[in-house]
């Protein structure tokens, strides 16, 4: 147990009683304190902890062994001294052909999963050609209409020997379709293919927007796919729950803890009532999660997220699974951290939010290049960024021993604080009926927005400094962004999409579609009717389209 020095605590908390009355008093006589760097949490970070901000926890039932529950400590006895993270970056733009050669020079450089970023109306269920497309092809991400261009897109690259994560989500279902049937097509069972589906459609109505229909259909086709592939691809992450984009849209991290985890409650409540065993489902979830500059509160962060998704796990769903009460998470470096600004600072954000994600025991990691908030990531960019992670890795000595930051007063006091937090705004969702209710009254939505104003008014209050922003700054700097639309990549696109259609069995398509539709109107698990349309070519956009018409589409609750 991590107890204070003596007894009950009295001597130790008389001796800083007495050093903050004299010693302190002393200096501040002569300099006024400075407030904190500010974390994000309402715990306000006092200038020294002692034993008696730990004097609660207890180290086997808190914080324990890596590999053991509570899984503090990280989810492999040896964590990083076995293997390194998974080390990935982003990448995806214009058409699958340019795409699927940035994909081949990352991993010429070292890199060791592949990250897709797709364009906004593939994320939005949009065929190229819709007039609802039209600005967007290819603009921040690759453009995929049909399992043709996923084809290309991992053309000369074997599905069974890269993992390949997958930023899709209301649409999630028909892309992880064409990745198996891509993969099928170079001879590989579905059984093989490692990787990860995001498929956590309940942040895009709270954070991103990237929304199709609504939250409760949604759910259903989240979770027919999360059921799908705990039997055919066992090997392969269903659902990456994002805690990232509710810390992007602006909350704290305790709201992303809490968030998230309702979140993923929805979805396990949905496969549990499908039928599943969450003793298996629970295996392949995922997650990923932001990590902003306060390096303490995001290493306690990753402490927090691990205990208290293994005590949900066997408290709520009574899951003795080891490997299903594990949290095992990719992390990517805060992307609202990026300034257009004195650009080259981000190459220091991000390698501090690098290391604490890696001390905090994540077990995939990416870096937002420091190019991003003027444009696409250069090759260079990407590459410093690649970078960035193997210096850590190889040069830093932080890999070596298992959760560095153990022990230390502050850090276990945060991780303890942070758990609070996020347990008492969980409490809170599930008296309003759970996240699908919270979304619905936009609650979740009011949360996350007064987070970010306040965030704002700090920044512009000068009391949160950002370097090169609000002070430090470059009076001679032109940080106008440079967005560089890549034209080109229309015609091209659409051309493809023509000969698709041309070339397929339409009748295919249709008896697909019928199907599908068929589908929709009962309680039957969707995915083999989308891989018959995605082995038909039949298109994204029309799938999505019959889905459309069967569930409606959703109307944010602030336009009603």
């Amino acid at each position: 147990m991590m107890k204070p020095a003596s007894g009950d605590g009295s001597s130790l908390r008389t001796a800083v009683e007495r050093w903050e009355q004299g010693a302190v008093a002393k200096v501040l006589q002569r300099f006024p304190e400075r407030r904190a760097s500010f974390a994000s949490s309402s715990v306000e970070t006092r200038r020294l902890y002692t034993p008696l901000d730990t004097a609660e926890v207890d180290y086997v039932r808190d914080l324990g062994f890596p590999g053991e529950f509570p899984f503090t400590r990280g989810v492999q006895p040896t964590m990083y001294r076995g293997r390194f993270w998974t080390m990935r970056q982003y990448a995806g733009f214009g058409t699958a052909e340019e795409t699927n050669g940035r994909f081949k020079t990352l991993i010429a450089n070292g890199q060791t999963g592949l990250s897709t970023a797709f364009d906004l109306p593939t994320q939005t269920g949009y065929d190229s050609d819709d007039p609802m497309s039209v600005g967007e092809v290819g603009q921040v991400g690759v453009a995929i209409d049909s399992l043709a261009d996923i084809e290309t897109l991992f053309d000369g690259i074997s599905l069974a020997d890269i993992s390949t994560s997958m930023t899709i989500n209301a649409p999630a279902a028909m892309l992880v379709a064409m990745y198996m049937v891509a993969a099928e097509k170079q001879g590989h069972p579905r059984s093989v293919i490692t990787g990860t589906s995001q498929n956590d459609v309940l942040k895009e109505y709270v954070a991103r927007g990237t929304y199709i229909f609504p939250p409760k259909q949604s759910v259903r086709l989240a979770a027919n796919l999360i059921n799908f592939c705990a039997t055919e691809t066992p090997r392969f992450n269903s659902i990456s729950v994002s805690g990232y984009h509710i810390r992007e849209a602006g909350s704290t991290a305790a709201q992303e803890i809490a968030f998230a985890f309702a979140n993923a409650c929805a979805y396990l409540d949905e496969c549990q009532r499908q039928g599943a065993d969450l003793n298996d489902v629970a295996q392949r979830v995922s997650w990923i999660f932001n990590t902003h500059n306060h390096f303490f509160e995001e290493a306690a962060k990753y402490r927090a997220l691990r205990r208290m998704w293994a005590r949900l796990m066997r408290d709520r769903y009574g899951i003795t699974n080891a490997n299903a009460q594990m949290l095992r998470t990719h992390t990517q470096t805060g992307g609202s951290t990026l300034t257009a600004q004195q650009p080259k600072n981000n190459i220091a954000r991000a390698a501090l939010q690098a290391l604490a994600a890696v001390v905090g025991g994540v077990q995939s990691l990416a870096l937002s290049c420091y190019d991003e908030a003027l444009a696409l990531p250069t090759e260079e960019a990407q590459q410093i960024a690649l970078r960035t992670q193997q210096i850590i890795a190889h040069e830093s000595g932080v890999a070596d021993t298992v959760d560095p930051l153990a022990g230390s007063y502050y850090v276990e006091s945060l991780t303890d604080s942070l758990e609070r937090e996020a347990a008492h705004i969980m409490a809170r969702i599930e008296d309003m009926g759970g996240a699908v209710a919270a979304i619905e009254g936009g609650w979740m939505q009011s949360e996350i927005q007064e987070a970010s104003v306040q965030w704002q008014r700090e920044v512009e209050s000068g009391e949160r400094v950002i370097v090169g922003v609000n002070d430090f700054v470059d009076p001679n700097e032109n940080a106008t962004p440079i967005f560089r639309p890549n034209l080109a990549v229309v015609e091209s696109q659409l051309q493809r999409l023509a000969r698709v259609r041309a070339t397929r069995d339409n009748a295919a398509v249709t008896a697909a579609l019928a199907r599908l539709r068929d589908t929709a109107r009962g309680d039957v698990n969707l995915m083999e009717p989308i891989i018959e349309a995605v082995r038909a070519y039949t298109t994204l956009g029309e799938m999505c389209g019959v889905l459309r018409e069967e569930w409606g589409e959703y109307v944010p609750p602030t336009v009603v």
